[in-house]
């Protein structure tokens, strides 16, 4: 089995593999959460153009993008174990261009 740099260990569920348990586990918490109609329109891995005064910086991909019924909200997570610094920038920047708060479960 490999292991990654931050020693993670990727599990596939559903069929799709995932970077990590931790990951996978959230992947099947939403999963029950919408299908109890708590959550809707669970989407991975989903995309984000990260662009200051029409220059491209970067692309963020997150883990997970869903609306959740009972906060009335969008809401982005990435699910992280070890926080790295490309992370942090790539989060404050959701939060400049998009008025977007990661959430890490």
């Amino acid at each position: 089995m490999t292991h990654s740099k931050f020693h993670n260990i990727p599990k596939r569920v559903d069929g799709i593999l995932f970077q990590s348990t931790k990951e996978s586990r959230r992947y099947s918490e939403l999963k029950a959460l919408q299908q109890a109609g708590v959550i809707q329109d669970l989407e991975m891995q989903p995309k984000f153009k990260l662009e200051i005064n029409g220059v491209h910086i970067t692309t963020y991909y997150a883990d997970f993008r869903y609306h959740d019924n009972e906060r009335r909200a969008e809401i982005v997570e990435d699910v992280k174990g070890m926080r790295t610094q490309l992370y942090i920038i790539k989060r404050r920047l959701m939060q400049a261009i998009y008025e977007i708060e990661v959430e890490e479960p």
